[in-house]
């Protein structure tokens, strides 16, 4: 065990966030730490690193052992670059490294005794910096800031100028160099586009420490944690497993709760009928009995009332009237900012009750797309046409549909008049406003709070096209899952652009990835696309060109509802091949990490074990639980170079 919390209590004011709080993290457990916003994740990664006081309880970190945490907002030495604040990670081994090259210059000039000296604290050193992975460093650097996305272009790139995201992603790396023993992520994967945070998954499956992760992607926690640690109204419980197994866990123990309240209640009302039915005959026998059943009934230990899920917004969307069958047609879309090409000849079209999703790399364009489609920002080239009756809905993710000045209920009632104050109370307490909340001004509010209204509008606008972007940032679990509901009930049509795998998934019907200045399409969900993705990228999209900031023309084709493509260059027979292929991978792999996980578990109850008196002082014992970690060790060698071909 690295990490344990035993009875943590903390609160501010009459507001609980932890009451008698327990959970503890095993080395090398990915876990993840869930509940809605404002449950008091973040408090209790503080509380942990020592940054917010307990009220009570002890935190208890293993003797020896080093954390990491990453913040949802990070500060950056002044006057630094992007490579160089990455770099500072590593200032013990590349302190050492100047050591050994001062050294190296020093022998030169030595001999006998102290050429001796000399030479043993450079054998030392060495052996140090080697085992420090020292040669590889500079490439270890590198790999990572690639993986989290930036390019060698802007290692040079001042901290100072970098957006929120991209310092985020900065400190992440750092972070991730440093190799702290348990890490504590809050919200990594927020500001990572899809590339970036498949990357971040396999590193942290991979990562030989713990790590405890504060997020709302589900698809990411799914594929990284094996326990999931609730908090819910004050109280922490754990669950094995990943993500969708604590869901289906905590709805199961729900459903099996509420049954029994259910049926304990049925009981109750039954025998409280007879109790004043005997009572009513008003006779010595039948009071007796009445009295008996009254003795029973309150010896009976009542079952509590499973509660209702915290805070949850009500959200359901009905367009006002019906949009032609062709919602929207593109052609020959181009845009380009400061030389750099986004998209060039673009042409797709889409269809009445279609729920499209657009992703690709930041900074490819897509949110750009969808202004132009809102006439905020005007292409460079090219057109695009909706069909008859098209209205549209839009969701901005920067939310400047919004205006700061204007407390949330102005916001509301000035863009629907004819909406009386009772209409407009209930429309924003269904989106969690409730009492004087909703004279809160909008410079005041937290993104997530600015969603939430950015939501209460566009369910008020009753458009048959919504064209919403990012429309799960900010958003907890919970909400999520609402939104979801409400676009998978919804008759209109829907454009979209998301780095929620899992909700891409839920939601979309077809996907449209924008890569190498053009479209690639996708008819099914995510988990279709990554069955696709390298087939399809390879034959509909040009490769980049090495020039500088100019990209390899892209081919203009034009993507129906079918699916259509300008040419077939898989034959289908290739494709099934391809596709069987690829099955059998992704089935080996899952037996792979399955295997690994199952060794990796019992290694660890070895070490435990190996802790208890009755086996350490027992060395018959002792011998056979060491000789298994062995061959369970030797086992595990072989599963990790068999996983690393698999996962290429």
């Amino acid at each position: 065990m690295i990490l344990a919390c035993h009875n943590i209590e903390k609160s501010f004011g009459e507001q609980v966030i932890v009451s008698h709080g327990s959970f503890h993290i095993e080395e090398r457990e990915k876990a993840a730490l869930v509940g809605v916003n404002g449950a008091g994740k973040t408090t209790v990664l503080k509380m942990i690193i020592g940054s917010e006081p307990l009220d009570a309880g002890d935190v208890i970190l293993a003797k020896g052992k080093t954390i990491g945490y990453l913040a949802q907002h990070q500060a950056m030495q002044e006057g630094s670059t992007i490579y160089e604040e990455v770099r500072s990670a590593k200032a013990d081994i590349i302190e050492m490294e100047r050591q050994l090259r001062s050294i190296e210059q020093e022998l030169k000039s030595l001999s006998g005794d102290a050429l001796n000296a000399r030479l043993e604290t450079y054998n030392r050193l060495q052996s140090d910096f080697e085992a420090k992975n020292g040669y590889a460093c500079e490439s270890e650097i590198v790999g990572v800031l690639k993986g989290l996305g930036f390019t060698e272009e802007a290692f040079s790139k001042r901290t100072d100028t970098l957006s929120g995201g991209q310092k985020t992603r900065v400190s992440l790396g750092k972070l991730l160099l440093k190799n702290p023993d348990i890490l504590l992520l809050d919200e990594p994967t927020n500001h990572l586009d899809l590339n970036s945070i498949a990357w971040l998954e396999n590193y942290l499956i991979n990562y030989p420490g713990a790590v405890l992760i504060v997020s709302h992607d589900r698809y990411f926690l799914n594929r990284v944690v094996t326990k999931v640690i609730e908090i819910e109204r004050g109280q922490i419980q754990m669950y094995m497993g990943n993500y969708k197994a604590y869901s289906e866990k905590k709805q199961m123990l729900r459903d099996a709760r509420l049954k029994e309240y259910l049926n304990q209640q049925r009981e109750i009302r039954h025998q409280q009928a007879v109790i004043d039915k005997l009572r009513s005959f008003n006779r010595e026998k039948s009071i007796r009995r009445a009295e008996s059943r009254e003795k029973m009934l309150s010896k009976m230990t009542p079952v509590e009332k499973p509660l209702e899920a915290a805070g949850e917004m009500f959200f359901s969307l009905e367009p006002s009237c019906v949009s032609g069958n062709d919602v929207l047609s593109v052609e020959g879309l181009s845009k380009q900012f400061d030389g750099q090409i986004l998209f060039r000849d673009v042409s797709f079209d889409i269809r009445r009750g279609e729920h499209v999703a657009i992703i690709g790399d930041n900074g490819t364009g897509k949110t750009t797309l969808l202004k132009i489609l809102n006439q905020v920002v005007p292409a460079d080239s090219g057109s695009f046409t909706l069909g008859t009756k098209v209205n549209i809905g839009y969701y901005d993710q920067e939310h400047h549909v919004l205006h700061d000045e204007k407390t949330i209920f102005q916001e509301i009632s000035d863009d629907y008049p004819t909406l009386t104050n009772t209409e407009i109370r209930n429309t924003l307490a269904a989106f969690q406003f409730t009492g004087d909340d909703v004279f809160k001004e909008i410079s005041s509010l937290s993104g997530g709070e600015k969603g939430r209204v950015s939501l209460a509008k566009l369910m008020l606008s009753e458009a048959n096209f919504l064209i919403l972007d990012e429309p799960t940032n900010h958003l907890d679990i919970t909400s999520k899952e609402i939104l979801e509901e409400a676009l998978n009930n919804y008759s209109g049509t829907v454009l979209y652009v998301s780095h929620d795998r899992y909700f891409i998934n839920q939601t979309a019907s077809r996907i449209l990835e924008l890569v190498n200045q053009t479209f690639v399409n996708y008819i099914g969900n995510y988990d279709y696309y990554l069955e696709k993705r390298e087939e399809l990228t390879k034959a509909y999209s040009e490769p980049v060109s090495s020039s500088s900031g100019a990209r390899g023309s892209a081919p203009s084709v034009r993507f129906t509802a079918e699916g259509s493509v300008s040419e077939s260059k898989l034959s289908w027979q290739e494709q099934k091949e391809q596709q069987a292929k690829e099955r059998k991978r992704k089935n080996d792999l899952k037996k792979t990490e399955e295997e690994i996980g199952r060794l990796e578990e019992r290694n660890a109850q070895i070490d435990h074990e190996l802790t208890l008196e009755e086996v350490y002082s027992n060395s018959v014992r002792c011998q056979e639980l060491a000789l298994e970690r062995s061959e369970n060790e030797s086992r595990l060698e072989e599963l990790y170079e068999r996983w690393a071909e698999l996962e290429i």
